[in-house]
């Protein structure tokens, strides 16, 4: 299965998304990313939606602490699909990605990364993979370090986040 292009194929497909906030903005952006899939899914009739897998206000830096994506994960080794496709909300952490991908792999399950084209059954699928999981990360941390930041300059100024 590995060596055949898969572009022509009948898929099961599954969809993973994720916000790392339940703020009204952010679960707004959940409906965006699963209307995204709808044009996708409508030129491919190849390909039958067939789950989706959602965790909501849970960060991407840790794959065992989403419980979706977890069943997600499950689901695979049981051969309920076998085709995923994320939007970039797949983990913010390398390790996870090398570590998910090659696993779903040995499950027959292809990873479609749409916004970079990256389909983990080709054969350079796994470079480009790793090279864009440690830009996610980084990007990851330079934002909790902005966040940090605007939050300590919030609270200078007498304006206080949580309990």
């Amino acid at each position: 299965m590995y060596g055949l292009n898969s572009d022509f194929q009948k898929r099961d497909v599954a969809i993973y998304a994720r916000v790392s906030t339940e703020h009204e903005a952010q679960l707004s952006a959940l409906g965006n990313q699963l209307d995204w899939y709808k044009p996708i899914l409508a030129a491919r009739p190849d390909w039958t939606l067939t789950a989706q897998y959602i965790d909501e206000g849970i960060t991407g830096t840790s794959a065992e602490k989403r419980p979706q994506f977890m069943k997600m994960v499950e689901d695979a080794r049981q051969k309920k699909f076998n085709m995923t496709k994320e939007i970039s909300r797949f983990a913010r952490n390398t390790v996870d990605t090398l570590q998910y991908t090659r696993l779903l792999k040995e499950y027959g399950v292809e990873v479609f990364f749409l916004n970079d084209n990256i389909k983990t059954f080709d054969g350079d699928g796994e470079l480009r993979l790793t090279i864009m999981a440690t830009l996610a990360q980084d990007e990851s941390r330079k934002t909790s370090i902005r966040v940090k930041a605007g939050q300590e300059t919030s609270m200078q100024n007498g304006v206080f986040y949580g309990n």
